[in-house]
């Protein structure tokens, strides 16, 4: 059985490169990078070339911060709970813009913020999965600390007006952060051009390992700290950094803007021989404008077939996929993308998402497009609800 993995928005795989460039750190050249023995200084060379690539990926200036982490939920904590405390506690700006789809790190981050008095404004998007411009405007007021949106939805691929509710947040004399995790590898990110005040990222969604990510600060915005007891990171996160996975970072987010015009390309090409495929069975639709969404990621519904069964029933066949965030499929409450867009409750529980990578073939995808129809029909077959095509 062919096994083929349609859930690059969880997670990727480490690109071999990434492997081969981490493999010395390990047991070779394992030092602490702040001890001042020979073991520490040959380290500190190479996690500087990693920074510079990092700082080189996002278009980051020398006079901006690029924190390291452990993932893009540690960056958008700090971030929240660092404006909470930086500014919030202590001026008149009690509010923060957010939107109805962001991950869970950001939503829950927010909802615990509401419980310590802050304001919080959850914008809703539109029928294509977007936020609208004039509801960003209505929100935002002189009150409003800090607007937080994400640059690409995990679930749909959206791909948010960012440069425009930045310019908006800072007319208002707002912060502006954005999570930029689901965007970095498969569209251009650049936080100068966005003037993004923070930006955060997971090394593991462009092919580094799980467990390392970057929080970016622009020069002049307030310094967020969320873990302390160290001057690691220059004071802004305590804690030795994971010198392996860090230059492993480095190395996969120069590889990921390198390979850009492959996923505009080739990429897409792949995503959309699939989408066609799909939107080729009766009462299934897929969620966005395919110009509108990063080139890899595709959610679709399929009236009749709850996701968690679809899922099921692919898994067996060899095809991974998911429902939406990772970082929330154990709840298996409707999907919030398909609730957020007016979806009926039914149809809110069918949604599958389908993401694939640079790393994804031809062959794959025929082999996607020939098990995910019989899947469908097999579940709509035994289904009390959907009546579509039976007699």
């Amino acid at each position: 059985m062919q096994r083929v993995y349609l859930d690059n928005n969880a997670t990727t795989m480490v690109d071999p490169k990434v492997k081969e460039a981490m493999e010395p750190f390990w047991s070779e050249k394992y030092g602490n990078p702040n001890s001042l023995h020979q073991f520490g200084i040959e380290l500190r060379g190479r996690l500087r070339d990693a920074l510079d690539q990092l700082y080189a990926g996002i278009n980051a200036s020398d006079e901006d911060d690029l924190v390291i982490n452990g993932c893009a939920s540690e960056g958008n904590n700090t971030v929240l709970q660092g404006i909470y405390h930086e500014v919030i506690r202590h001026s008149a700006r009690d509010h923060i813009v957010t939107t109805s789809v962001e991950h869970p790190s950001v939503r829950a981050t927010c909802n615990f913020l509401e419980s310590l008095g802050v304001k919080i404004t959850y914008l809703s998007v539109n029928e294509q999965g977007s936020i609208d411009l004039e509801s960003v405007k209505e929100a935002v007021s002189d009150k409003t600390a800090l607007v937080s949106v994400m640059w690409a939805n995990n679930e749909t691929g959206a791909i948010f007006p960012i440069k425009e509710i930045a310019e908006i947040a800072r007319a208002k004399g707002a912060l502006f952060h954005t999570d930029a995790v689901q965007a970095i590898g498969k569209i251009k990110v650049d936080a100068r051009e966005v003037e993004a005040d923070y930006l955060t990222f997971s090394g593991h969604k462009f092919h580094a390992p799980k467990g390392i990510g970057g929080l970016y600060i622009r020069s002049g915005a307030p310094k967020v700290r969320l873990i302390y007891g160290g001057e690691h990171m220059g004071g802004l996160r305590a804690g030795t950094v994971n010198a392996p996975l860090m230059i492993g970072m480095g190395l996969a987010m120069e590889l990921a803007v390198e390979s850009l015009p492959y996923e505009a390309t080739t990429v897409r090409r792949l995503k959309d021989k699939l989408e066609d495929a799909l939107l080729e069975i009766p009462d299934l639709f897929v969620v966005g404008d395919r110009d509108r969404r990063v080139p890899n990621t595709i959610l679709a519904s399929a009236r009749g077939v709850e996701g968690e069964s679809l899922l099921w029933d692919l898994n067996k066949n060899g095809v991974a996929a998911s429902t939406g965030s990772a970082c929330a499929s154990e709840d298996l409450a409707a999907n919030p993308i398909l609730s957020a867009i007016g979806s009926d409750a039914e149809l809110a529980h069918t949604a599958v998402r389908l993401s694939l990578s640079r790393f994804t073939t031809e062959a794959e995808i025929d082999y996607a497009i020939q098990i995910i129809p019989q899947a469908i029909k097999r579940l709509r077959d035994i289904s009390v609800s959907y009546a579509g095509g039976k007699k």
